[in-house]
């Protein structure tokens, strides 16, 4: 949990669920699993005691999952200054493990906090959906919520269904049947097309104010130009028709793998076409080679089998020297966030 994050499209991270296990090929270098190891070997957070094991050297997720002491469930209600908040950066929220319990704590802390703007990211689109897709789930977060206002005296007003609301006191609103959260931005990772294939659809039948997809790392090339799936999308002739966000970043670490610069562009030019929000996080580790180096043996990675793609060829120079200009821009697109004051 860090109240500033260097994670370029939010402001803050919040775990109040931690561990998580591989679940495609995204996940293989993945930072979380390191960071919680240090963090367990620093013996400062005990709830992360068993969520990783070393295999051949390197932190793996064991599956352990766990939930946050109250202290940390609750620090969003601390926060006064409206932040993005990042959910779940050391696990996933839907992981299939996770009890609906966890998540609705979670969610009733995100209810009665509007003045936050909330990101979860999820590789388990299809436990999200069934999750926020239950009419149940409603009713239960908001019964939490509305003991966590009463007991903690958090300075919002509840709006139940039916109220005149000319009748209530002054305050930032919580609306009892309002559904999704409209302060709750939520993304699913798509590191290659056979991801996208699988949670994309899965997002697009899912209800949710903001639905965004980080394709990061970005492993393979990505059309979000047409359905591809079987599930219903409301009508929506295209993935982007019904997306609101989209985050392209290539891979950091000891032993990340390169993104083709093909990759990037395509998805940048999809989503100007199609007037969506677009965000390049990071080359990461590689980046493409400049015209002088193109025509100079420079120890470039090739991406691929085809040494007469000229794009494919690229530098691993490191994520700081690699930057976030994608054809010389930075490109920071996102959605608005609510205008809620502070509370």
């Amino acid at each position: 949990m860090a109240d500033k994050s260097p994670i370029e499209w939010t402001d803050a991270t919040w775990n109040p669920i931690v561990g998580c296990s591989i679940a495609t090929a995204g996940c293989t270098h993945c930072y979380a699993m390191k960071m919680a190891a240090r963090i367990e070997a620093m013996g400062g957070a005990p709830h992360y005691a068993g969520t990783t094991k070393k295999v051949n050297g390197n932190a793996i997720w064991t599956g352990r999952l766990a939930l946050a002491p109250e202290r940390i469930l609750t620090q969003p209600l601390r926060w006064k200054e409206p932040r993005r908040i990042f959910v779940d950066s050391m696990g996933d929220l839907f992981h299939e493990d996770v009890p609906d319990e966890w998540i609705d704590k979670t969610f009733a802390v995100m209810a009665v906090t509007p003045h936050h703007t909330y990101q979860p990211l999820t590789k388990r689109a299809d436990r999200a959906r069934r999750y926020l897709s239950d009419p149940a789930t409603k009713r239960r977060i908001y019964d939490i919520a509305s003991s966590l206002v009463i007991e903690r005296q958090i300075e919002v007003v509840l709006i139940a269904p039916g109220t005149d609301e000319r009748q209530a006191p002054f305050g930032p609103r919580v609306y009892l049947d309002q559904w999704p959260l409209p302060n709750v931005w939520l993304g699913v990772s798509s590191e290659r097309q056979q991801e996208a294939d699988e949670r994309v659809p899965e997002l697009l039948a899912t209800p949710a104010a903001i639905r965004f997809v980080s394709a990061e790392p970005l492993l393979g090339p990505i059309n979000f130009g047409a359905l591809q799936a079987s599930i219903p999308t409301n009508a929506w002739l295209t993935w982007l028709d019904g997306l609101d966000w989209i985050i392209v970043g290539g891979e950091s670490g000891p032993n990340a793998r390169p993104m083709h610069p093909a990759w990037a562009r395509s998805i940048r030019d999809q989503c100007q076409a199609a007037g969506v929000p677009f965000f390049f996080k990071q080359w990461g580790e590689h980046r493409p080679l400049t015209r002088a180096e193109h025509n100079q043996a420079c120890g470039a990675t090739l991406i691929g089998n085809d040494p007469y793609d000229r794009e494919a060829h690229v530098l691993r120079v490191g994520k700081k020297v690699a930057g976030r200009l994608l054809d010389g821009a930075e490109h920071n697109g996102m959605p608005e966030m609510n205008e809620v004051p502070a509370l």
